[in-house]
């Protein structure tokens, strides 16, 4: 992720993960500062593995953002389609920029995962499961690039540039497959499922996905589309 570092800057990390990508930020900021938030404490937990004395890690929902001029960057990898509400992110990210500060963000847009979301929304349909579902509220937020580009628009931000990432991949073997599945695909479902079916739901899942992702050559096919963002206030 090219953010044109100085060296000196003050950077957010939102939805840091493991930390791993947040520490090589501050390994380019020597004179400057990063803090990566999470939601899950377990991953902030593995991530102060990464710390450091410009590093730091704490565990925070994005969407109780309160900072306020605050950074010079504000950057995320692969977090913020777990994010409902954008308006209100945007809102907060402008909020904690400086002026002058920009924003790098990569997540996923429109067309993601087209093969699992098509395979867990017919096994959800199912009569064994259907009932369990009721009050299921889909975990993620993966707009059109034209839907996200006028809802950055709407923040009065100097330099914005919106566009897409065809980042589709071919999984080496069914292990692979199956693995990426279970952790973290197939989990916001699972909690919705009693602990008695929770296994034939997941093998159900992972048998209807290797049959509709098989390619001739071994391996097994997903789509992985992307939104990049960069803005300048």
């Amino acid at each position: 992720m090219d953010l044109s570092l100085q060296g000196s800057e003050k950077a957010l990390d939102l939805g840091c993960g493991d930390g791993v990508l947040t520490a090589k930020i501050a390994s380019l900021l020597p004179q400057g500062f990063v803090l990566g938030i999470d939601a899950s404490l377990g991953m902030i937990h593995t991530a102060q593995e990464q710390k450091a004395d410009n590093l730091r890690f704490q565990q925070l929902d994005i969407n109780e953002l309160q900072f306020d001029s605050e950074f010079d960057v504000v950057f995320s990898n692969a977090a913020l389609h777990w994010v409902q509400d954008h308006h209100r992110l945007m809102g907060n990210i402008y909020r904690a920029l400086r002026p002058e500060g920009i924003i790098r963000l990569n997540f996923a847009g429109d067309g993601n995962c087209s093969n699992f979301f098509q395979v867990i929304k017919e096994v959800m349909a199912t009569s064994e499961f259907r009932d369990s579902f009721k009050e299921f509220v889909w975990p993620w937020y993966m707009p059109k690039i034209n839907e996200y580009e006028l809802l950055v628009r709407d923040y009065p931000f100097r330099e914005i540039s919106v566009w897409e990432e065809n980042a589709d991949r071919h999984f080496a073997s069914a292990d692979q497959m199956t693995n990426w599945i279970d952790q973290p695909s197939i989990v916001p479902f699972l909690k919705y499922i009693e602990d008695a079916k929770k296994q034939d739901f997941r093998d159900l899942v992972v048998d209807k996905m290797l049959k509709s992702t098989s390619q001739n050559d071994g391996t097994y096919f997903e789509t992985f589309r992307r939104i990049n963002v960069f803005a300048r206030k």
